[in-house]
């Protein structure tokens, strides 16, 4: 038996007919779509109904098995609307009285409704799908929906209408600019936003700025050091830029004459490695602190604040030997140093984590001796 089943999904037969759905029979379903068509010629669904109608005809005039049913939702949203198609569907198969297989042909009146098919599928299968729509609007349904579809989804939503937004703004900005008398202040800052959202768009930035975001939220209520940490980095960070700046201003006005590259990096190094060093040193601490509460520390991550100390003292004693600050032999003891609390670090903690970790090989296999006896 073939079901022809035309769809309403907002459910304008019930609203403006007072008919209880499903219809289900030819002349059930001809009262409905006349009554319809009474109260609203103008409505589309007056069209779904007599094409399932002409559909039942020519099919019964062929001596062929087929039914015809009026399904509808309702006008609270998609999701309600296609459970309660769903529902309507089921009651429409249990009251057809066949030994038949039954398969079904939707007829609708455009796209918004046929985003029932999925739901009718699930529990008769289909033969077929039959769209009416006015001649003179055959696409005017489908463009509206697949626009309000659009305007639905925020990512597209913020994709097309930011940009869109600040394209139209450009004029009446433009005129403010005009009174007063900043025209080009306006377009270009109306210029740059938009400029910097499409940047951001197109690589991404968005996403990552709310993932940092995210994991800087769940450290904070984790209360992991490291977001500590990394503020007090960013803080001594600025402070070694500012005490470079001025280092290099001390020394401009300490030299005569134009000052080589070399002496400006040096005096911006020897300015700030202290702080930075600090920098380092917290953030390295920081994360070492996490990695113990987490039971994740190995010896050797304790090597990084240890690193950090010897970079700084070679940079430091490099730049102050350029700017004059000290002699050779400081500089060679500066380097040796360095280099020798990398290595002796390296060292140590590597002989610890060999230590531990044959003592926890020996622990182990004990065990295993004790399980076996």
């Amino acid at each position: 038996m073939l079901l022809v089943l035309c769809v309403d999904l907002d459910d304008d037969l019930g609203r403006k007919t007072g008919f209880s759905t499903p219809v289900i029979g030819r002349d059930p379903v001809e009262e409905a779509a006349v009554a319809l068509a009474t109260e609203d010629p103008e409505d589309s669904d007056v069209n779904v109904i007599f094409q399932g109608l002409h559909v039942y005809d020519d099919l019964a005039d062929r001596d062929e098995s087929v039914e015809v049913a009026v399904v509808t939702g309702n006008d609270e949203g998609d999701v309600k609307a296609n459970r309660e198609v769903g529902d309507e569907v089921d009651t429409v198969l249990a009251s057809l009285s066949t030994a038949e297989d039954v398969t079904a042909l939707v007829v609708t009146d455009g796209a918004q409704d046929e985003s029932v098919i999925p739901i009718i599928r699930s529990r008769v299968p289909i033969d077929g799908v039959r769209r009416v729509v006015v001649r003179q609007a055959q696409n005017l349904e489908s463009m509206y929906y697949t626009i309000k579809q659009v305007l639905n989804d925020p990512e597209t939503r913020g994709t097309v209408l930011i940009p869109l937004g600040i394209l139209l703004l450009i004029y009446p900005l433009a005129l403010v600019g005009t009174v007063l008398d900043m025209p080009g202040f306006v377009l270009g800052t109306t210029s740059a936003l938009l400029g910097l959202y499409l940047i951001s768009r197109g690589l991404g930035l968005g996403d990552r700025l709310d993932a940092a975001v995210e994991r800087a939220r769940r450290s904070l209520y984790a209360g992991r050091t490291t977001l500590l940490a990394y503020v007090v980095a960013a803080a001594l960070f600025a402070l070694g830029g500012v005490s470079g700046r001025n280092e290099l201003e001390a020394v401009r006005e300490a030299t005569p004459g134009e000052v080589g590259v070399p002496v400006m990096l040096s005096a911006l190094v020897y300015g700030s490695i202290q702080w930075i060093a600090a920098a380092g040193v917290t953030t390295s601490l920081g994360q070492i602190t996490d990695e113990y509460i987490a039971g994740s520390l190995e010896w050797r991550y304790l090597n990084a604040p240890f690193y950090v100390l010897s970079i700084a003292v070679v940079l430091y004693a490099v730049s102050a030997f350029f700017l004059d600050e000290v002699g050779i032999s400081f500089l060679a003891t500066a380097l040796t140093v360095g280099t020798l609390l990398g290595i002796a670090s390296t060292l140590a903690f590597a002989v610890i984590e060999s230590r531990y970790a044959d003592d926890d090989a020996d622990e182990a296999s004990g065990t295993r001796s004790a399980e076996r006896a």
